[in-house]
């Protein structure tokens, strides 16, 4: 957990959580392994930032989404009852840079003792603002960045517009109806 502290990110692009732009799906292709991508679009524009995340994150982001609920708390719940047991609250989720071709994440913690930033992977401080509805916002630098990230031929650039083209990714629950 890192110090907090106010940063100026009046410039940071809002994102919109929508459940039909979240969780997207990306199907296999024969020389490549399967992908799932969160797909965040921009409030004020139609840029959109689409992050690779592991599938247990995307299938915990698509039940959320999609209002399924287990029974008992799952990791985010586990965690979102932490924050609010020590008397804090998740004020927003920040993608705040990229490093090494890696997407790099904050979220911001208002509690006892101030405000603190921790850091954490996308999917994680995803997931956790879908639960506790925190605003997410995205560093314009880093949604230049995506942008690039898709101009060209290069396969990464290919996957990525299709990440954005795929239809989302929906998780459901099966009846016993006639058991």
């Amino acid at each position: 957990m890192r110090e907090g502290g106010r940063h100026d990110h009046s410039h940071s692009g809002r994102l919109r959580r929508d459940a039909d732009r979240q969780g997207r799906r990306l199907g296999e292709a024969d020389d490549e392994p399967f992908h799932q991508y969160v797909v965040l679009e921009e409030l004020s524009s139609d840029r959109q930032l689409a992050i690779a995340i592991g599938h247990a994150e995307a299938f915990s982001l698509a039940a959320r989404l999609g209002g399924i609920t287990w029974p008992r708390p799952m990791t985010y719940q586990f965690a979102a009852a932490l924050v609010q047991a020590l008397g804090g609250r998740v004020r927003q989720v920040r993608i705040e840079r990229v490093v090494e071709d890696t997407y790099i994440a904050t979220v911001e913690v208002e509690g006892p003792p101030g405000v603190q930033l921790v850091d954490a992977r996308p999917s994680d401080a995803l997931n956790l603002a879908a639960l506790v509805q925190a605003p997410i916002l995205a560093a314009p630098e880093v949604l230049q960045e995506a942008e690039a990230r898709r101009a060209g031929d290069s396969p990464t650039a290919a996957r990525l517009r299709r990440a954005l083209a795929a239809p989302p990714m929906t998780v459901g629950t099966v009846g016993t109806k006639g058991i």
